[in-house]
């Protein structure tokens, strides 16, 4: 296992990280797997854990805090927030009056009295930064977190909160955790040279693009992999954007049979290859997907073989940009971008 500092933290973290979204109803994981995959985790050098709140409505952070039973000091504890919890309409968001409570919930969950690392989900666009700063900054002060970061932040609100941060003179987020593989490479334009430029650590999450560059999806195969079953449209071939993800994928199967590894190995170790990459998450959802991504935490890849995948997806290019979860709103909503009309 390699580890690197987390940003600007000191602190050092696995190459690879154990994502914990899968346990529980999401994946159908019990929580003796939950737990047999942690042990194994750990036991090969795997030092840092991530979940969520929302992950199975609390059953994820829940069946990581029964795991981590007695071990907790070994482990750097990261969980999030901000997503909707149930229907009241202020249980979400990144107000103070949501995250103080949030975090509460959180640490009853895991059965612990902090977390290392707190991340704010998505970017709530009606809460401004100071106020989600500042609360951030006083749980941090009140010793319930040890750090503080954002998950799937576009680029200009990194930058940002960064300058809110330092205009109130609060504690700022040090982590960001994108989505980022092979097939989805668009944070390499903007996201990625901004956690360099301010020092941040990053945990990469769906490093497999969900499922894609498992080595289960291939063309003329049945698809069979978790996503699949609730997110069908995903690997519809009649849609171009998959069509493309499978031209790419025979591609770079055969780029992974020359270079002797699996395409696990190969998506794993092309996320890690990335100067500003700290971790890549992984989620397994059985004991047997842990073993075949651990197999990459030690995956170098050479030159060589990293511009074989550049010719195959472009830096800088997404194959499937309708997926992104960092689109700024004006791109979605077209009122954002439009003059209102006089009459």
């Amino acid at each position: 296992m390699q580890y690197r500092t987390l940003g600007r933290t000191g602190v050092q973290v696995s190459s690879l990280a154990l994502g914990a979204m899968n346990f529980g109803a999401i994946g159908r994981t019990t929580q003796d797997e939950a737990t047999a995959i942690v042990d194994a985790a750990l036991d090969a050098g795997v030092n840092l854990i991530d979940t969520a709140d929302m992950y199975g409505a609390g059953e994820s952070e829940e069946m990581v805090g029964k795991a981590i039973a007695g071990r907790r000091d070994d482990i750097v504890l990261a969980t999030k927030a901000t997503m909707p919890m149930g229907d009241e309409r202020n249980h979400q968001g990144s107000s103070r009056r949501w995250l103080v409570t949030a975090l509460d919930d959180s640490l009853r969950r895991l059965g612990v009295d902090h977390v290392d690392l707190y991340q704010v989900h998505r970017w709530d666009p009606r809460t401004g930064d100071e106020e989600t700063l500042s609360a951030l900054t006083d749980l941090q002060r009140a010793g319930k977190i040890r750090y503080f970061g954002s998950s799937t932040f576009p680029a200009y609100r990194v930058v940002q909160a960064q300058w809110a941060a330092r205009e109130h003179r609060l504690s700022r987020y040090v982590t960001e955790q994108p989505s980022y593989s092979i097939l989805q490479r668009g944070i390499e334009a903007h996201v990625l040279p901004v956690a360099e430029e301010y020092g941040l650590g990053v945990l990469v999450w769906s490093p497999l693009a969900s499922g894609w560059l498992s080595g289960a999806v291939r063309k003329g195969r049945e698809v069979t992999t978790n996503r699949s079953a609730f997110m069908p449209e995903r690997f519809d071939t009649a849609l171009p954007a998959n069509q493309a993800r499978y031209d790419a994928v025979e591609r770079l199967a055969g780029i992974a049979d020359e270079a002797g590894l699996t395409m696990i190995q190969l998506a794993l170790g092309f996320v890690t290859a990335h100067p500003a990459a700290t971790s890549a998450l992984i989620g397994p959802r059985t004991p047997d997907h842990l073993h075949a991504q651990l197999a990459a935490a030690d995956t170098v890849l050479p030159a060589d073989v990293l511009d074989a995948i550049d010719t195959v997806v472009a830096p800088g290019t997404d194959l499937a940009a309708h997926e992104k979860f960092d689109t700024p709103p004006a791109l979605l909503d077209p009122s954002l971008r439009r003059r209102p009309t006089t009459q």
